[in-house]
């Protein structure tokens, strides 16, 4: 594969970028830990004063770089996707460029391996788990500065932005509307389909897993065969 990155984006809505590698550790750590609460108490009780508890790193630490903690499950949303994108492009450059349906199956198993492996990503995935709920005012303590902000762009869309520039480098053709209505249309089944895959059985249920793959499958076959 050639002209396409899986580095990751520096991510908006931080109040300051690192630049400093011992900054970049740090904010891998107050991620890292926001992952771990996430699955240990939820979002509704996750605060910011908890994170920095966890990452070992002062509350100002955590507040340097976010202003609340949607704005932190934004970034880690945001860091799977990299991590993710980074994932699938390793898998598509051992696979010829005719076989897309090797390459769908990729897009798809490294999705899986991350939802079985990753923390917080059940919650959090790329965006989509956790409800905006109505602006309110911050807690006077252990929780955010600010009021919860909007809800981010949808998630779906992020996804279908990286995946059809990775599989158009992939299969050697353009970037183009038709390619990327396609990978979304695409991506918003095998979500759902997913989604219930794995509210019917925690490690995703395999029957419904392999219904999906063939939807998706069938779908792209008009675009990609």
């Amino acid at each position: 594969m050639h002209g396409v990155s899986a580095e990751p984006h520096v991510t908006p809505g931080l109040r300051t970028v690192p630049v400093q590698r011992r900054s970049a550790a740090r904010l891998a750590r107050i991620l890292d830990a926001c992952a771990e609460l996430l699955d240990e108490t939820g979002y509704e009780e996750l605060s910011t004063r908890a994170v920095a508890t966890r990452a070992g790193v002062p509350i100002g630490s955590v507040y340097r770089f976010f202003g609340n903690k949607r704005a932190m499950a934004d970034a880690l949303a945001r860091r799977n996707l990299d991590s993710y994108a980074a994932r699938v492009e390793r898998r598509l450059a051992a696979i010829p460029a005719a076989d897309w349906r090797s390459a769908i199956d990729a897009v798809l198993d490294e999705y899986l391996a991350m939802k079985r492996t990753v923390p917080g990503f059940g919650l959090v995935d790329f965006g989509t788990r956790i409800p905006a709920g109505p602006p309110g005012p911050a807690p006077a303590t252990g929780a955010d500065l600010a009021p919860e902000p909007e809800p981010v762009p949808d998630a779906n869309d992020r996804v279908a932005d990286r995946l059809t520039a990775l599989l158009a480098a992939q299969l050697r053709r353009a970037p183009d509307t038709t390619l990327r209505r396609t990978v979304l249309v695409a991506v918003e089944a095998a979500d759902a389909l997913l989604q219930l895959a794995f509210r019917t059985d925690a490690s995703g249920d395999p029957d419904i897993i392999a219904e999906t793959r063939e939807l998706v499958r069938a779908y792209l076959a008009r675009t990609l065969g």
